[in-house]
């Protein structure tokens, strides 16, 4: 919003002033990070029970004269910014707020905190504690309404309904043990791991939502049984299928556990490195055909979302290219055209106490970033989007490629590393000769990233065409942050970690021919810089000593 947006948005929120899903506070130089908490539970869950879509706190206003007096919390943006990491460490599940606006009134700076509600059948948690409000005070969420909260779903969720013959000796050992390693990953700010390893399988599957009333549910079985116990879930084939085209053809099932088989599945595949461009037209980069995290979220995806009640396998086809993913059941809140910017929050789900126990384990996010990031994840790597294919009634077919298609495409994504990803996302539908709106036709032009006329528009690759000077161009560009900010993930992917040594190491003679070695000393400073403040990496060494490693907590 710009500030006239956000001038009347304000003047909204006063105008109907304090109730259940808008709160004021003076805030006039700080305020308890706790409190924020409290009050981001209470209302998260206050708006999912008014079925609105979202609930409002704002700083910089008396709450009892009703006037402007504005307010210093938090003036750096870092720190303003670090709060939506710090609530989305301890709520349960894992949400924060969707933005923080900051309005720069003339009686003072006004701070508006817009917070989700809290989705259908999942009520919001902070610190294990489920708040709400009475009228304007901040209360624990009563019975009644955790109730109503997680009965919203019941009558419609095939994952929560318990299996009467299944036992707790169904449950795979091997799954549980990966598990409560996923489990102690998420939660490390708050439970040791020797806790949650000592715990008791039966106390694990409570903690989980996986176990009613000391029973195993479907989710149970699907993400944690034995092989041998999927017969429980008939006549609902709980499957996977991967399938090889081409000139060679092959084929593998993979049942439960979920947990494990989904990496099982992903090691089938023939993801040997790529070049992106060939040799004679620029310096080549070479990378993995597909990012093993696109991959693990498309197949997440797949199993959160499936219509298990339709009695349909899961598909994952394999062609020379691309990768094409199918699974049964339309598209349920939304459509994915809807998630791709990461700004939109899904309210309900097809699988609620399959997707709460998903999110428990570090599989999925239940906010709707996943497929934004598998679209942002892509474009670093200089490739197409991902597209996705509702023609068939109670399908959903998704398709990563492992291949470029409009080599100009790619490289305008080498030189540009900043482009937003709207233009990123209008430059694949004009590679793939898809149609675009007049308006972005012609900023793309003015911005000279495509030629021609409609309907035969292309990528422009301009600076590209200069023959004779391409591979030093390349190489004497400026640095591509991106590209090398992922070398950096891939190493502490590879190994668990990384010191600043091992970091030059990885990068130093990789930088630009141009840099001398104190500035490319400088340059992987800064780009270290850039990836701890952008929540990418944390040190979990001292200030002298760094030793960096993933954020886990962003990185679902």
């Amino acid at each position: 919003m710009d500030q006239s947006e956000l001038q009347n948005l304000l003047n909204r929120l006063i105008s109907t002033w304090e109730n259940e899903t808008v709160e004021f506070k003076e805030a006039s130089n700080d305020f308890n990070t706790e409190k924020i908490g409290q009050y981001f539970s209470a209302m998260a869950n206050e708006a999912n029970l008014r079925g609105l879509g979202k609930a409002w706190l704002i700083f910089g206003v008396n709450a009892g004269n009703h006037q402007i007096t504005g307010t210093n919390f938090r003036l750096e943006s870092e720190r303003l910014q670090n709060l939506k990491h710090q609530i989305a460490q301890s709520a349960e599940p894992s949400v924060t707020f969707r933005n923080i606006h900051e309005l720069h009134h003339s009686d003072g700076r006004v701070l508006i905190f817009e917070i989700p509600m809290a989705p259908l059948g999942l009520p919001i948690a902070w610190k294990g504690h489920y708040y709400g409000r009475a009228g304007e005070s901040l209360t624990n969420l009563g019975v009644d309404k955790l109730d109503e909260i997680r009965n919203q779903t019941v009558a419609s969720d095939w994952s929560g309904e318990t299996v009467e013959n299944a036992r707790i000796s169904d449950v795979d050992d091997d799954a549980i043990q990966q598990a409560k390693k996923e489990f102690a990953r998420k939660y490390a700010n708050r439970i040791r791991t020797e806790e949650v390893e000592n715990w008791t399988v039966q106390a694990f599957l409570e903690k989980t939502r996986l176990l009613h009333n000391g029973k195993l549910t479907r989710a149970a079985l699907l993400l944690l049984g034995r092989p041998e116990s999927a017969y429980l879930l008939s006549p609902h084939p709980a499957q996977m299928t991967w399938k090889l085209e081409g000139p060679e053809r092959a084929y593998e099932h993979f049942g439960p556990p979920f947990l494990l088989s989904t990496s099982k599945l992903y090691q089938k595949l023939r993801n040997f490195q790529i070049r992106l461009l060939p040799s004679n037209q620029l310096l080549p980069i070479e990378i993995a055909k597909y990012d093993q995290k696109i991959i693990l979220e498309a197949l997440h995806y797949c199993i959160a979302h499936q219509d298990y009640k339709l009695s349909a396998r899961m598909l994952v086809t394999e062609k020379q290219d691309r990768l094409v993913f199918e699974s049964e059941g339309g598209f349920f809140d939304g459509q994915p055209d809807d998630y791709i910017l990461g700004d939109k929050t899904p309210r309900r789900y097809r699988n609620p106490c399959l997707a709460q126990a998903m999110t428990e384990l570090n599989m999925i996010d239940t906010m709707g970033y996943g497929i934004h990031s598998m679209h942002t994840r892509q474009a670093e790597r200089y490739l197409p989007m991902p597209d996705y294919d509702l023609s068939e009634a109670d399908v959903v077919r998704m398709t990563v490629y492992g291949k470029v298609v409009d080599p100009a495409y790619t490289i305008l994504l080498m030189q540009n590393t900043d482009i937003p990803l709207t233009d990123i996302l209008a430059l694949d539908r004009v590679q793939k000769g898809l149609s675009l709106p007049n308006e972005k036709i012609r900023q793309l032009r003015r911005n000279r990233m495509i030629e021609g006329r409609k309907p035969n528009l292309h990528v422009s690759a301009a600076v590209a065409a200069v023959t004779g000077q391409k591979a030093d161009y390349i190489r004497n560009r400026a640095v591509d942050d991106v590209h090398f900010a992922r070398l950096v993930i891939e190493y502490i992917e590879k190994f668990g970690k990384a010191t600043r040594r091992e970091i030059d190491s990885v990068l130093y003679n990789k930088l630009s021919d141009t840099l001398d070695d104190g500035q490319k000393y400088n340059k992987i400073s800064n780009l270290i810089t850039k990836m701890r403040r952008t929540g990418q990496i944390i040190n979990t060494g001292s200030k002298k000593a760094p030793v960096w490693k993933i954020n886990n907590s962003t990185a679902e």
